[in-house]
């Protein structure tokens, strides 16, 4: 769950580890964050504040070692601790709207831009890195192949499918397993730099340019065209997944001959997005990610 502290107590806790701060205004908040836009002097920073600061490591680790020119993500100031419950972390700010908030009218002249920050989120040397699957501040990956993490949302020992079964319908469930089940082996055993969860609000943009790629806690190490997927089990519900994805479809025809990869990849996000949304009772997302995984299983095959 979001925390909910006072931004009294967040910003006094910042003050007393950077030094006082000039300006301070509530921002557009992350699905687990608070958010707040600060400023040092002359510096605009971005202040979030978590249960937990495993998230921000990650997004440390990602600046520290894969932000460049062709992939910008705002470099990590400080990351720091609230009454040793809460995390808080400040970025520097990238300028822009996200994805998610630019007008549709702006869409289609960013997504040729957002498509080349996938390819070169996919193109990044990840050298000295190891393992699959989400990693670590240090860069080590959960799993020993990727199929493992692919297969992981199946493991009744990491997702507690019992504690959900009564806000869902364990046949429909049990379809979607079997699924995954089947088209797992026929998924590429890659290792490449996945973002997990690209392409609405953790894509700024500013003035046609791709200014910033933010929030790196699902982050992970195998194949790139599961950011692909994200877009595609997302775009009926987000413009910006829509308009995203039809530019991929148009301008790279060959992603039909991935389709059961691309299937496999839009289940397990759907799987994970069911589980989360019941656990956490919200019962308009869980409906609408239930429906979806039913439109996905259906999906014919390419002739």
């Amino acid at each position: 769950m979001k925390p909910r502290l006072s931004p009294e107590s967040i910003l006094a806790a910042v003050a007393r580890d950077m030094g006082s701060l000039s300006e301070w205004a509530p921002v557009a908040e992350g699905e687990e964050s608070q958010a707040f836009s600060i400023r040092f002097g002359e510096d605009e920073c971005i202040l979030r504040v978590n249960r937990s600061a495993e998230g921000f490591r990650q997004d440390d680790f990602c600046y520290r070692h894969f932000s460049s020119r062709d992939l910008p993500i705002p470099e990590i100031v400080n990351i720091g601790e609230l009454d040793g419950e809460y995390a808080y972390c400040v970025s520097r700010r990238a300028p822009g709207v996200t994805l998610q908030d630019l007008p549709f009218s702006d869409l289609p002249s960013v997504t040729g831009p957002v498509m080349r920050v996938m390819e070169s989120i996919a193109g990044t040397n990840i050298a000295g890195t190891k393992g699959f699957g989400p990693f670590d501040e240090n860069g080590i990956g959960r799993f020993a192949n990727w199929r493992d993490f692919i297969m992981n949302i199946t493991n009744s020992s990491q997702y507690d499918w019992g504690a959900v079964k009564l806000l869902i319908v364990d046949q429909r469930i049990e379809s979607y397993f079997r699924a995954v089940e089947a088209f797992a082996p026929r998924c590429p055993e890659v290792r490449q730099l996945v973002h997990g969860d690209f392409g609405s609000n953790n894509v700024l943009t500013d003035d046609g340019l791709i200014t910033g790629v933010i929030d790196w806690s699902e982050a992970m190490f195998g194949d790139p065209l599961y950011d692909v997927a994200n877009i595609f089990f997302w775009r009926s519900w987000l413009d910006c997944m829509e308009v995203q994805a039809r530019h991929i479809e148009k301008q790279h025809p060959e992603i039909a001959h991935h389709a059961e990869a691309l299937r496999c990849y839009k289940l397990r996000i759907g799987l994970d997005l069911i589980y989360q949304s019941a656990a956490a009772r919200e019962l308009q997302l869980l409906a609408w990610a239930m429906a979806r995984c039913d439109e996905i299983i259906k999906e014919k095959e390419p002739s």
